[in-house]
């Protein structure tokens, strides 16, 4: 017992020395990380109060820097207030000489006045004294002198006229003569006729009968989808398309030579080549109406116009491209202006569009000048291009000086050797008559005139047609023919109704 007393008391009195020892140590490193902390508070304190020093000492330099800058500007602008003080006063000096020279001058335009008046009264009085003294008035003298003159030299006057009017006349001939003579020249391009035919190259004659297709019905589908007549037996190893419209040719030929590269010819395969070609002479159509327009050195006309313009590369005007005619007008009639000292961009413009009717004067009722003047007025040209351009064929006035020269640019187009054939273009116009009477019927799908002429075909819609109404239309657009349009021999209306049922297997 006692024995644990002892120990007890020795564990005691151990932990109370330990605390104590502790606490000892603890405070020990409490008042050394305390010193620390001072002395970093100082180090502190004494940086602070060297930066404060030297950024008073840069504010000091700074201001003393502005300082100086202001003295610097403010000697700047005393000198330049000072040469404007010196400018003003020159100018106020020299405005009032100014003012002294004015008076003056006022003064001596009141002299110069007060002096007319007095010659002015001088010669009124002497007219009046003259008057009194010849007894007639100024008006009859001059009358009475004019007529004197008139009746003395009446026939020296008539002859001299008559020569000037003579002379002048052949000047003007000449020149005239002259200004066309180097527009030709200088324009020195062939002119060749286009023809109603185009020829199509087979790789051997096997491909004729391709073309045919059985029972015909491959060469059937191609002339329903193109408009246009296949001669297959005349020329040995190609085949003549034949069609008065240039851009069904160029469909049927472009179609037919995709059919002889892909080797199969049925029907499905004719009307998906049709289309492809349809597509690719669109795109032609707008790049040939481009090509023209940058040729003329035009570049900013609108894209419907040079659509538009583009067409009539497939339109004929007496066998004449009307597309290369319009250029050459356009070229004429820019040198023509030029050599008259008139607008020659108005005369260029005008020319070249002067024709644009003919592209849908098939499709629209008029003119082609009227259309002409209706497309350039839509789509905004300048009302100058439209008045050099509408009177070409003496249907509306000559409203501007430039509208001659498009007239005369347009007639030595036209009057060139070569240039045109007559017989060909009423032989188309009679073609295109044929075609316009069959589609006014009710239910006409579409009609083409082939054979040169000699025969129509008319497609009618089944739906609007029945069979027998079929053979009544035949007799009334026979019957139609023969009482408007002038023809040798006969012309066979062929009308075709076709009905296509068509479902898909799915």
């Amino acid at each position: 017992m006692t024995n644990l007393t002892y120990i007890l008391g020795a564990l005691f009195l151990g932990a109370v020395l330990g605390y104590f020892i502790r606490q000892f140590l603890v405070s020990k490193q409490v008042s050394s990380i305390e010193e620390r902390i001072k002395k970093q508070l100082e180090e502190s304190r004494s940086k602070a109060k060297e930066t404060i020093l030297e950024a008073q000492e840069k504010s000091a330099q700074i201001l003393e820097e502005i300082k100086s800058e202001e003295r610097e500007r403010k000697t700047q602008l005393d000198k330049v207030e000072e040469r404007l003080l010196k400018k003003e006063e020159v100018l106020e000096k020299e405005s009032l000489d100014l003012r002294e020279k004015e008076k003056t001058l006022n003064l001596d335009l009141e002299k110069i006045g007060q002096a007319k008046t007095y010659i002015e009264q001088i010669k009124k009085d002497l007219s009046l004294q003259l008057e009194k003294v010849a007894g007639l008035s100024t008006e009859e003298a001059k009358e009475m002198l004019f007529k004197e003159i008139t009746q003395k030299y009446r026939e020296d006057l008539l002859e001299y006229a008559s020569k000037m009017m003579k002379e002048r006349r052949e000047e003007l001939e000449q020149k005239a003569i002259e200004i066309l003579s180097t527009a030709i020249q200088r324009y020195s391009r062939s002119s060749a006729a286009e023809l109603t035919t185009t020829a199509v190259a087979l790789p051997d004659e096997d491909f004729k009968g391709k073309v045919i297709g059985k029972e015909g019905r491959n060469i059937r589908a191609f002339e329903r989808l193109t408009g246009v007549e296949l001669v297959i037996d005349e020329t040995p190893d190609s085949i003549v398309i034949s069609s008065f419209d240039p851009v069904r040719r160029e469909v049927a030929k472009s179609a037919l030579e995709k059919l002889i590269k892909d080797g199969r010819i049925q029907p499905a395969k004719i009307e998906e080549k049709v289309e492809e070609a349809t597509q690719e002479i669109s795109k032609k159509i707008v790049e040939a109406g481009e090509a023209a327009a940058y040729e003329v050195g035009v570049y900013d006309l609108p894209k419907e116009i040079i659509q538009l313009l583009g067409r009539l590369h497939y339109r004929t005007s007496y066998g004449q491209n009307v597309l290369r005619h319009s250029v050459e007008v356009s070229h004429f009639a820019s040198m023509i202006a030029q050599e008259l000292g008139l607008d020659a961009e108005v005369a260029k413009r005008g020319a070249l569009l002067h024709d644009i009717g003919k592209s849908i004067d098939h499709e629209v009722p008029g003119s082609h000048v009227d259309i002409g003047r209706k497309i350039l007025k839509k789509y905004g040209v300048d009302e100058r291009v439209i008045q050099a351009m509408e009177a070409h064929h003496e249907e509306y006035p000559y409203a501007i000086p430039e509208a001659y020269v498009v007239a005369a640019a347009d007639a030595v187009s036209a009057s060139r050797p070569g240039a045109r054939r007559d017989t060909l273009e009423n032989y188309l116009k009679r073609l295109s008559e044929l075609e316009n009477i069959a589609t006014g019927f009710e239910g006409v799908k579409n009609a083409y005139a082939i054979s040169a002429g000699r025969e129509i075909r008319i497609f009618v819609e089944p739906e609007k047609i029945d069979d027998f109404g079929a053979l009544e239309l035949a007799r009334n657009i026979s019957k139609k023919i023969e009482s408007e349009v002038k023809f040798p021999g006969e012309i066979k209306v062929v009308v075709i109704r076709e009905t296509r049922a068509v479902e898909y297997a799915r």
